[in-house]
């Protein structure tokens, strides 16, 4: 049904159990694609011991590269982009597979209801792999009702393999990674997809953005400047940033009514329009 792609840098402890629960919690026989960047740990014997596929980099090429990589492997319609810090709870793609079945058509962009502890005690079952409550999370995730929100949590997602070679998969600029799901959200908007949302009843537990902080030096951000430099190329590439992006045409964090339509030209819109384009000037006479 889906080939699910995951990025890892020596993080197997957290890959380890991210795989093990699409092992067991998935409804459908998905294909896991893993690119390793790196693997000086035990991520290979796993990987191989289990049957699943992988590409290999011997050097850190980045969180776009290594999904680009991995998505040629890609045996199925959909594809899936997941972090190696997630945990799938059971049956996490029958509700993905009612929304497509819904849909009835190859331009969207779906997410999954992403759960962690952060500000919620009820939730915490685990800040890092050292201390996850796996029984306790198949206990309660069950319990608690989300609503399907506009825009999207960015990973876990799917699209439809299409659309994805359609715009290239990531824009491999954006090295080490971060920017990169924005970035693709707009190449999605100018493919004219207008449904992005998540899907409440398709639940994964994230243990706190580890993969963005952790030891090993992830590949989403390089340490120096922590993602600005990707906040300039996304607003060079589209003349305006990812804050005005996600505030006027993706309508970020607000509950889902229905597909999107072109952005509301207001008072407001045209104010941080001409902010993005005055940063735009500056950044192409200073920077």
């Amino acid at each position: 049904m889906f080939s699910i792609i995951i990025p890892s840098l020596n993080n197997y402890d957290y890959l380890k159990i991210c795989i093990e629960s699409l092992l067991k919690n998935s409804k459908f026989n998905n294909q896991i694609i893993v690119h390793i960047n790196v693997g000086s740990d035990k991520t290979k014997d796993f990987l191989i011991y289990h049957n699943i596929d992988f590409t290999y980099t011997k050097n850190n090429c980045g969180l776009c590269k290594g999904v680009n990589l991995a998505a040629k492997k890609s045996q199925h319609e959909y594809i899936i982009y997941s972090h190696d810090d997630f945990y799938f709870c059971p049956n996490w793609d029958e509700p993905i597979v009612n929304e497509i079945n819904k849909i009835g058509h190859k331009k969207f962009y779906l997410s999954s209801t992403l759960i962690n502890a952060h500000g919620v005690d009820e939730l915490d079952c685990g800040l890092d792999y050292s201390n996850f409550d796996e029984k306790k999370l198949l206990e309660i995730y069950s319990k608690f009702n989300f609503p399907s929100f506009q825009g999207s949590t960015w990973a876990p997602h799917v699209v439809h393999k299409d659309l994805w070679n359609k715009v290239n998969g990531f824009s491999e600029e954006f090295f080490p990674g971060a920017g990169s799901d924005p970035d693709f959200n707009f190449k999605l908007w100018m493919e004219e997809v207008r449904i992005f949302k998540t899907v409440s009843d398709s639940k994964v537990y994230h243990f706190e953005s580890k993969t963005l902080r952790d030891k090993n030096k992830f590949i989403f951000f390089d340490n120096k400047d922590l993602g600005s430099k990707s906040s300039k190329i996304f607003l060079k590439k589209w003349g305006v940033s990812i804050k005005f992006f996600k505030k006027y045409y993706l309508n970020s964090n607000t509950v889902f009514l229905k597909e999107l339509t072109d952005p509301k030209i207001n008072i407001n819109y045209l104010f941080d329009f001409l902010i993005c384009k005055l940063k735009l000037i500056y950044l192409k006479l200073f920077k």
